[in-house]
């Protein structure tokens, strides 16, 4: 603001109201997220085989004392409580590494090695959180491994602590809930390409911890960077109350599928009288629909896992436990908790529902919902990562979709083309500017950076208009409860101010080859462009040798179809060789005369080949969003 002379006051003030209507702290949260604590690393740097940092865990010690006034108080005390890391203790023969990725990794002892759940996002992270395990606890083998959902901060790192060879000789067991696989897939590589640049935003990637810089994930701190992995289940969970002796110890499973994530379970562990909700409860409020992009998720459903929780797990627990934040302890504890986010995601839902019945819009409900006082006294039930705001959207979304039934909204102009209309008709970039100007000098930064956007996509080279918005975002960032809006507001900044770093993540090859085929070639299709075939149908067939498989990939002037497993007619040629191969050619647009002197052979017609792969586009690898 300082450098366009509007004052900022405004913003401070309105940190000290948030901090005035604050519930009283209490010192429960405090306790239990240091409860426990056995070890840390030494070295805080945990670094690739390259040598480069993927992980510092002293990033967030800044997080003391009073907040700053460009953090919102109430996330200032989460992230002194997110910032703790280490090895904790759980209960008997149960333990967690915290602080080492935005997720939890969940350690039991079996009777003859650790049985993991949740192992990290990153091979070198999760390495390096069995190491402290082992170093403390003593060492010992991997004997099972639990995803408890599809989402990568829950299986990313599963190379990092056992050998896929252990696993293919039946030595370790994967064990994940019914449509694992598929679930994983759909966001990882099917949506993989948009939800990844979004998830930049989200998450905050390339802005650095501070107070005026990323202040955690809400349900964490950072993603860890390093080598995203996935080894395919070997046991599938499909209805709640399945139980499986692990190692030795007896589990208990809920299935809570369609809630936090499509494919996702909770595990009971009997012996320890622990239950993991794995990301059902946190230490927040929960989206859902993230702001990353994800499947909508049903609110209603998460509600009822939660009551079946409530009444079935969490009477016969001593502790209640997550793959993000901190436990709680006491059986008592763990039901008022547990019904405290029931009770949230049940309150989103029939609000919203009712509101949208009285024929509110999204936007309207949006700005309507705030949680009754009783939940607002409930720390874990803020905003810290989903929203009441974001999420009544989302519910209003589920049930009805974009369109509020405002003709206006059924076909308006895309952005481009509504903004240069709006700021002719509001007087031209001069005026739009002043407007903005005294918008901010208002304190009201919402209706400035709306103003501004519209100016900043009509005129993308009006440099006033980008460093006025970036100024806009700043300060909304700055009063940001949540930590992923906070992110989102201040990752837009930098990049109106610095442009877009590079390019977008790629999608991880390990990933890729874990996905089953027939998904691959379904996402294959996903980046066909049919109008460079001109009018031509193309039919290929794949030998995929060491996979034993046989495909057809047939495109013509509407679409591309993948088949595993078909054996009809000729195709116009064939190809033969190793999966990987398969990848390369058909994902990394890798040139074909590469992949033949690599060993994949082809048989037929070459110019079919190459006129197929011409029409499909290179893997997705950013886009801008906070400019045209």
């Amino acid at each position: 603001c300082v450098s366009h002379d509007i004052p900022c006051l405004d913003g401070i003030e309105a940190l000290r109201t948030a901090q005035a209507a604050l519930p009283a702290d209490g010192g429960r949260d405090a306790e239990a997220a240091q409860r426990g604590f056995l070890a840390t690393r030494a070295d805080p740097l945990i670094r690739d085989a390259a040598g480069e940092v993927v992980w510092n865990l002293d990033a967030y010690a800044f997080v003391k004392g009073e907040a700053p006034p460009t953090v919102h108080p109430s996330l200032w005390r989460h992230m002194r409580h997110l910032s703790h890391h280490g090895l904790f203790e759980v209960a008997e023969d149960v333990w967690q590494v915290r602080g080492f990725d935005v997720s939890n990794m969940t350690v039991i002892r079996g009777a003859s090695g650790w049985i993991l759940i949740d192992p990290l996002t990153t091979r070198e992270v999760a390495s390096a959180a069995l190491q402290l395990v082992n170093q403390t606890l003593g060492e010992r083998p991997v004997s099972a491994v639990i995803y408890s959902h599809s989402h990568a901060d829950h299986f990313g790192g599963v190379r990092g602590v056992v050998d896929e060879a252990a696993v293919l000789a039946g030595k370790v067991a994967i064990i994940a809930p019914e449509h694992f696989m598929d679930e994983a897939a759909s966001e990882n590589v099917m949506a993989g390409g948009a939800m990844q640049r979004r998830a930049l935003y989200q998450f905050g990637s390339g802005l650095t911890p501070g107070s005026t810089g990323q202040m955690g994930s809400g349900i964490g701190l950072a993603v860890a960077r390093g080598a995203m992995t996935l080894i395919a289940p070997t046991d599938t969970i499909r209805r709640t109350g399945e139980t499986r002796m692990v190692d030795g110890v007896k589990l208990e499973f809920q299935i809570v599928s369609g809630s936090e994530a499509p494919s996702e379970l909770n595990v009971y562990i009997a012996p320890a009288r622990t239950f993991l909700a794995a990301e059902v409860a946190t230490c927040t409020l929960h989206n859902i629909l993230t702001p990353r992009g994800a499947k909508v998720r049903d609110a209603r459903a998460w509600a009822q896992f939660l009551d079946e929780a409530v009444r079935d797990f969490a009477p016969r627990s001593d502790a209640v436990i997550s793959s993000h934040c901190w436990p709680q302890f006491g059986r008592d504890n763990g039901i008022a908790w547990l019904s405290a986010q029931r009770d949230n995601y049940r309150f989103l839902h029939d609000q919203t529902v009712r509101l949208m019945n009285q024929g509110a819009t999204m936007a309207e409900i949006a700005e309507a919902l705030v949680p009754p006082p009783k939940l607002a006294q409930e720390w874990s039930t803020r905003g810290y990562y989903g929203t009441h705001n974001h999420n009544s959207k989302a519910i209003y979304q589920f049930y009805l979709g974009w369109y509020d039934a405002v003709p206006a909204n059924l076909h308006a102009h895309p952005p481009v083309e509504r903004a240069q209309r709006m700021v002719e008709a509001l007087g031209g970039a001069e005026r739009v500017i002043a407007l903005a100007r005294q918008a901010m000098t208002s304190g009201d930064y919402r209706w400035s950076s709306d103003l501004l956007q519209q100016l900043v996509f009509a005129m993308p080279g009006n440099a006033v208009a980008q460093s006025l918005l970036a100024d806009s975002y700043e300060q909304q960032g700055y009063q940001s409860e949540s930590a992923i809006w906070r992110n989102q507001f201040l990752v837009a900044a930098s990049e109106l101010r610095n442009g877009r770093p590079g390019l977008g993540g790629s999608q991880s090859a390990d990933l890729v080859v874990a996905i089953p085929t027939q998904l691959l070639l379904d996402s294959a299709a996903t980046r066909y462009q049919p109008g460079k075939l001109a009018g031509r149908t193309v039919k290929l067939r794949l030998n995929i040798a060491d996979r034993g498989e046989t495909a057809v990939i047939e495109a013509n002037d509407n679409v591309l179809i993948g088949r595993v497993d078909d054996n009809s007619a000729a195709a116009d040629a064939t190809i033969s060789g190793p999966r990987q191969l398969m990848l390369g050619l058909l994902f990394l647009k890798l040139p074909l005369a590469q992949m033949q002197a690599a060993g994949l052979k082809v048989e037929g017609d070459v110019a079919a080949v190459q006129a197929l792969l011409d029409a499909l586009d290179p893997l997705p690898r950013g886009f801008d969003i906070v400019t045209p």
